[in-house]
């Protein structure tokens, strides 16, 4: 993938793949049968759409960053180094499925299904937005996206709630959410897993430990290690490398298997590390509350650089008649043009499509 010096975090400029960590990725799942297996069904259709995902969502991101550089925004929720947790969760769903996502994980709107345009309007409050202009939180439930809110960890009895109705319609979907690891200590994650782990429901939780919760560590906030949380509950546990989108995706699919066949909830650790602030406004703030040691560690284990490098030394053929790096390229190239017309449609609409005041209180309910 090319390299954005501009916007990249620094340790992402210059990357190169490290053999050990390259080692360290393709045994995350060779070593175990079930998630050898779950890799070794993807088709090469299916790499490339994974790595098409990883591309655009980060690419969203670098595009949203461009803004708030150049005077288009105030700031944005960036989820640059944790984009494997949720592009490979999502490939790895079937039709009728539905996500929860975190702002962050604005991956999981665009790939199953919402236009980038959309996602860029919410952020621009144009009428013809989503939430027409009400709202960056944008969901649509007809792709089967729930719209994500600022009190992360709420949307887990929300899914909870949608997993029952699964249940009861008899309806072989999942509903999968994610909370980072501070969320995973609010009253509404707690309220969710009881009621799915009590009434067995098809619930898929990944827990994003990215180690830190604002501007909180993970060792001032939690004593004990987020992969304990599923026992809390009794419910099923999977452990993963959050940045390794094969590893995620192998363990969502088999995550997902349980759910179905009435096993949930289910909890997934997925372990990563966000490259940059809480929001735009403060990634300095980051970097002088952790480590410079943890930056450089998860600079060399970039998302999408390590799922590249696999690809290029792979045996399989992305596409015919082509290399795979030929292949990748191409694939880059067209994520590329998705994104350029995406913005291109955001800015109109941002000229054309103002929100009308009068339509702020449609929708809205009170008690």
């Amino acid at each position: 993938m090319k390299r954005y010096p501009a916007f990249d975090p620094p340790e992402y400029r210059d990357w190169v793949p490290d053999p050990l960590v390259m080692e360290e990725f393709r045994s995350r799942f060779l070593s175990d049968p079930s998630r050898r297996s779950a890799v070794a069904a993807l088709t090469p259709k299916q790499h490339l759409a994974l790595y098409k995902g990883l591309v655009r969502n980060r690419l969203h991101d670098i595009t949203l960053k461009r803004w708030v550089r150049t005077g288009v925004l105030s700031k944005a929720w960036l989820g640059t180094g944790e984009e494997a947790v949720t592009v490979g969760a999502v490939h790895a769903l079937q039709k009728g499925d539905v996500v929860g996502p975190m702002i962050r994980n604005a991956g999981a709107a665009h790939e199953m299904g919402m236009p980038l345009a959309d996602l860029f309007r919410a952020y621009l409050a144009t009428a013809d937005a989503p939430g027409g202009g009400r709202d960056i939180h944008v969901g649509d439930l007809s792709k089967g996206v729930v719209a994500p809110i600022s009190m992360v960890g709420s949307l887990v009895p929300v899914c909870a709630g949608l997993a029952l109705s699964f249940k009861l319609l008899k309806k072989d979907s999942i509903a999968l959410t994610w909370v980072g690891d501070g969320a995973t200590r609010t009253t509404a994650f707690h309220e969710g897993m009881m009621c799915a782990k009590a009434l067995g429901l098809p619930l898929l939780v990944f827990v994003q430990d990215n180690q830190i919760a604002l501007g909180t560590p993970r060792s001032l906030h939690s004593a004990a290690p987020m992969n304990m949380v599923a026992t809390l509950y009794a419910a099923t546990r999977y452990d993963c490398d959050g940045n390794n989108v094969l590893d995620v995706y192998a363990v969502t699919a088999l995550a997902g298997e349980l759910c179905r066949a009435g096993r949930g909830p289910v909890v997934v650790t997925a372990r990563t590390f966000r490259m940059g602030g809480h929001a735009t406004h403060d990634e300095g703030e980051s970097r002088a509350i952790l480590p410079a040691a943890d930056f450089a560690h998860w600079g060399k284990r970039d998302p999408i650089g390590m799922y590249e490098s696999y690809l290029l030394e792979s045996p399989l053929e992305l596409a015919p008649s082509r290399s795979n790096r030929e292949a990748l390229e191409r694939a880059e190239a067209e994520v590329e043009a998705e994104i350029a017309e995406a913005e291109r449609e955001a800015l109109e609409s941002r000229e054309r499509s103002k929100p009308d005041p009068a339509t702020q209180t449609v929708g809205v309910f009170a008690s």
